[in-house]
């Protein structure tokens, strides 16, 4: 086995020395957060430890097949761990509503690949260069010669596979091909995760995707494909917001198109952003980063509150900005 960086055997050190364990992750939580909390809650739980798997948001529908036996729940008040694991989460702030039922705890555990992560735990193995936090996951259960159950390996293919982008983004890494190599020696079932999770769309969200390619727009010489997802949208369409992951891809995926991004009307007076580049020189992350957001060069998000017309005008203006710097822009 090749070596590995120190922290995880700061890692494996507290997890032995705790008896009960709690792994959260993000609020929304999408593939790579779903399948990294799950894998690792799994190990855990082959280890004999006891192990809370909490997140402030239910599992959308298309990964219900990774947790038949419901183990991924929202937090419940009065528990106390050894310590806390954080999977895949760029900042406390993100734990949303997780974050003070975790307070009764010893050590806090963050593993993450967020370019934007915060370092807010105690201990914090942060790996930008790796395009999943599944892959860090199955890097730890590797060092610590843990048993790769097929139930686990279903869970770190899908939380690889998913941020990813089926392994066809460029964060993809030849390690990234041959941890999904042995993860399928190890009994992920391919057949079954493909099904579920980019064959399965329930009717709903076929209805909010015609919405979004009658509504979309363009600009800056069709550089820049957004659109809004308004509540009523939801509502009419009968999508619960889960099923939402994955709509800004279909404008990414617009030729002409560098930057995508979605504006997702939220409570309080809040916007959602999401932001896809597909192009290496223009950063998405950084232009989160001036939302107070955060994620990764090719893909990032935030939320801001304020007048909607003045957010989209700001968002769509930092876009601009970006490909201009960026320019000339040679695919």
């Amino acid at each position: 086995m090749k070596p590995h960086p120190p922290v995880i055997d700061r890692i494996l050190e507290v997890i032995r020395d705790s008896r009960s364990i709690c792994v959260v992750g993000h609020i929304r939580p999408d593939g790579d957060c779903v399948g990294s909390q799950l894998g690792l809650t799994y190990a855990l739980k082959a280890q004999g430890k006891q192990v809370a798997c909490w997140n402030q948001d239910p599992m959308p529908e298309k990964y219900r097949f990774l947790d038949r036996e419901g183990v991924f729940q929202k937090p419940r008040r009065g528990m106390k761990f050894d310590c806390v694991i954080a999977t895949d989460c760029a900042s406390f702030e993100r734990l949303g509503t997780a974050g003070p039922f975790i307070a009764r705890r010893k050590p806090l555990i963050n593993i993450d690949h967020h370019e934007s992560n915060t370092r807010y735990g105690d201990i914090n193995w942060v790996s930008p260069r790796e395009p999943s936090t599944g892959e860090l996951i199955y890097r730890l259960i590797k060092v610590a010669r843990w048993p790769v159950t097929p139930r686990i390996a279903d869970c770190l293919f899908t939380a690889i596979s998913t941020d990813t982008g089926s392994f066809q983004y460029p964060t993809t890494r030849p390690g990234t091909f041959h941890a999904g190599g042995e993860l399928v020696t190890h009994g992920a079932d391919l057949a079954t995760i493909s099904n579920e999770v980019y064959l399965s769309y329930p009717l709903s969200r076929v209805r909010l995707l015609r919405h979004v390619y009658s509504r979309f727009k363009l600009t800056d010489q069709n550089r820049i494909a957004w659109f809004w997802l308004r509540k009523a949208d939801l509502t009419r369409t009968g999508v619960n917001s889960s099923d939402t992951e994955g709509l800004i891809d279909h404008i990414r995926a617009i030729e002409p198109v560098i930057v995508a991004v979605v504006f997702e009307e939220m409570d309080n007076h809040c916007t959602r952003i999401s932001l896809r580049s597909k192009h290496p020189r223009v950063n998405v992350n950084e232009i989160a980063a001036q939302f107070g957001g955060g994620g990764h060069p090719a893909a990032a998000g935030a939320r801001v509150h304020g007048n909607p017309a003045s957010i989209q005008r700001r968002v769509l203006a930092a876009i601009k900005k970006a490909i201009q710097a960026a320019e000339p822009l040679e695919r």
